[in-house]
């Protein structure tokens, strides 16, 4: 079982959707890369609108600028880990946003191998 509670780090990788490293999603590959890296876990937002640096809008309410809407990566985990992940990213983040902010973990528990124990809908095993 992992665990993390109180202190952390938020890290908020914002690409495009259309945004690859050797032709594969730039999202996925962030993932798993944090995955391989051992954070506590990490998550993908397909935004609905959203612009960056080429002020060019980017919706899902056009079909022709639908194409590569806003994603957000975030990550979290403890600042040292989250730090020295940081690398990882300078490497396949050619063009985005990262930002980091400090938060505070309420709770965080990973999952059991117990079979004896919950599993992950929640129902106790006879």
């Amino acid at each position: 079982m992992t665990g993390l509670t109180g202190s952390a780090l938020r890290l908020t990788v914002f690409i495009g959707e259309s945004d690859t490293w050797h032709h594969r999603p730039l999202y996925s590959e962030i993932v798993h890369r944090a995955h391989a890296a051992g954070l506590a876990g990490a998550s993908v937002f397909r935004g609905i609108e959203g612009f960056g640096a080429s002020s060019l809008v980017h919706t899902s309410r056009l079909l022709s600028l639908s194409e590569d809407l806003p994603i957000a990566v975030v990550i979290v985990d403890t600042a040292p880990r989250v730090r020295a992940f940081l690398p990882q990213l300078d490497d396949i983040v050619a063009e985005g946003l990262v930002t980091l902010e400090d938060c505070e973990v309420i709770r965080y528990t990973g999952r059991r191998d117990d079979p004896g124990t919950p599993d992950t809908k929640g129902k106790r095993s006879l």
